[in-house]
């Protein structure tokens, strides 16, 4: 491909980081970002047209972009930098601008300077107007690509040049299917520059501190396919189950015991329990504000100038936040709303990784059990991109042990003994611990329903003791309609490993059939 061979081939330029919250020392990109520019240029050469480039949230994935941008620039091609979202493309313009790149923007009313070389564009602009003569294009938050109409269209009607897409949850269905009308896959290979655990041990992000205080009842919520083709909870649903008076004075009164007078940011189910929320902090005379697509562009720019200066301390939204908002001074995430969406989940926890001066590990107070369900964010991601054909249960990996949450404080913990308060329980008889009660359960009584989330930690491991034991489907359904009384219905198709618990389960379950079967003969 004589584009990447002779003038893409460029050495790698350095660029001053920025937004990493803590000045590198060096002048120029980090080893992992240098070598994620040579392993995109290699693959280019190579012959590949479509690649992902997977680097976590503060990694410095613009930093990447913009060498790459300025490469081509110097060998005088045009680059098209796409981006799916208003203040995106203005965050983009600014940080490019800031390097020395001069460019223009195609973005709606404010299109200015499409002579440029580089031009910043809103995906929903260029799939209208057409897209501008280029001759390499960068999209940011590429995880959306594949279920967007709009970038499938660019992307067919770029067939032929190079394409580079960035994102830190490239995890999306079907971002690697393959499209006749492309000749192969919508994007070809993925580049990992590095994972959130090597970030951490090298010290450009810090670890978190993950408590989960309480979570709303899922039982009976429907999911739906998101933009990114998991499954997971709509909105509405999601909110009618989570915002409740208790739920929301719990999400308070257990960051003023853990969290008090740290930046913090809330993701909520929807606008009503953002509000809602809100109004519960500025109760107890926290400064907090809400945000959402509503708001007024100039009165969003007030609201986050405001959290940034520390003149509001909390800033609640559903999902706005979510991409390219950058703070690393913010230490505090509260998980109010629960997913079964592991892109939307690691999305919302990058944003109090970054590091910061006095600000060596993060705090996240789990109200949804997403991290029961989904495992620390911290934990190793699939690094591979989905080809967009079902997935058989038997195929997915095991995750390692889920952790669970200290009965004393609360702390989520993979080993038997809390290492934050140093509680190790012992086992009851008939008796269940709840935040520091002692509940007793009388014999002969009413089970107790169990929670949406304990029904699919249950299934989960099921899956995991069928792949292994070569089980069948039927086995998984009978097994969990012993255990609950209802055949499994709604539930997340992802196996993990089986607990002691689970195990005993299973194995007097087959005792008592094999005794069952005896007595028959």
């Amino acid at each position: 491909m004589d584009f990447a061979e002779t003038e893409f081939a460029t050495a790698v330029e350095t660029t001053p980081l920025l937004g990493s919250g803590k000045p590198d020392p060096a002048d120029g990109l980090r080893p992992y970002q240098a070598a994620a520019v040579q392993a995109l240029r290699l693959a280019l050469a190579g012959g590949a047209l479509r690649l992902m480039l997977a680097s976590p949230t503060g990694s410095g994935k613009t930093e990447i972009g913009m060498s790459i941008i300025k490469g081509a620039r110097l060998k005088g091609k045009r680059v098209a930098f796409l981006c799916n979202r208003i203040h995106l493309v203005d965050q983009a313009h600014r940080r490019f601008y800031r390097s020395g790149i001069d460019c223009g923007v195609i973005q709606g009313a404010n299109t200015r300077g499409e002579w440029q070389r580089v031009i910043v564009c809103s995906i929903q602009t260029v799939a209208k107007r057409g897209l501008p003569d280029c001759d390499l294009i960068v999209i940011d938050e590429a995880h959306g690509v594949a279920g967007s109409a709009a970038y499938r269209k660019v992307v067919e009607l770029a067939k032929g040049k190079p394409i580079i897409g960035l994102s830190a949850t490239p995890w999306s269905k079907g971002l690697g299917k393959h499209y006749p009308e492309l000749g192969g896959a919508l994007f070809e290979q993925m580049i990992v520059a590095t994972s959130i655990a090597e970030l951490i041990e090298d010290g450009f992000l810090v670890d978190a501190d993950v408590y989960a205080p309480g979570e709303p009842d899922m039982t009976g919520v429907k999911q739906v396919r998101n933009s990114f083709g998991e499954l997971d909870w709509s909105d509405m649903e999601v909110g009618q189950a989570a915002d409740k008076p208790e739920l929301v004075g719990d999400i308070v009164s257990h960051w003023l015991k853990l969290a008090n007078g740290t930046a913090t940011v809330c993701f909520a189910s929807n606008i009503a329990h953002s509000k809602h929320i809100v109004e519960r902090f500025q109760a107890a005379g926290v400064t907090a504000e809400h945000l959402d697509c509503y708001t007024d562009e100039d009165e969003r720019k007030a609201i986050l100038s405001r959290v940034t200066s520390g003149r509001t301390t909390v800033i609640s939204n559903v999902g706005i936040l979510c991409e390219g908002w950058d703070f690393p001074a913010c230490k505090t995430l509260i998980l109010a709303r629960p997913t079964n969406s592991l892109i939307r989940y690691i999305q919302m926890a990058g944003r109090v990784l970054r590091p910061f001066d006095d600000k060596d590990r993060a705090l996240i107070l789990d109200h949804s059990g997403t991290v029961k369900r989904l495992g620390f964010p911290t934990d190793e991601m699939p690094m591979e991109l989905d080809d967009g054909k079902p997935k058989k249960a038997s195929q997915s990996k095991p995750k390692e042990k889920l952790p669970k949450a200290c009965a004393k404080c609360s702390y989520l913990k993979i080993s038997h003994k809390c290492p934050q308060c140093g509680f190790a329980p012992e086992k009851q008889n008939d008796i269940a611990e709840a935040d520091g009660e002692l509940v007793k359960q009388e014999r002969g009584a009413k089970k107790v329903k169990a929670t949406q989330a304990e029904k699919q930690q249950f299934y989960s491991e099921l899956l995991a003791m069928r792949a292994m034991r070569g089980y069948s489907d039927g086995w998984v359904s009978q097994t969990y309609r012993k255990r609950f009384d209802v055949w499994p219905k709604g539930l997340f198709d992802n196996a993990c490993e089986p607990s002691e618990e689970t195990k005993k389960f299973v194995q007097s379950q087959l005792i008592r059939f094999a005794k069952g079967a005896k007595h028959a003969a």
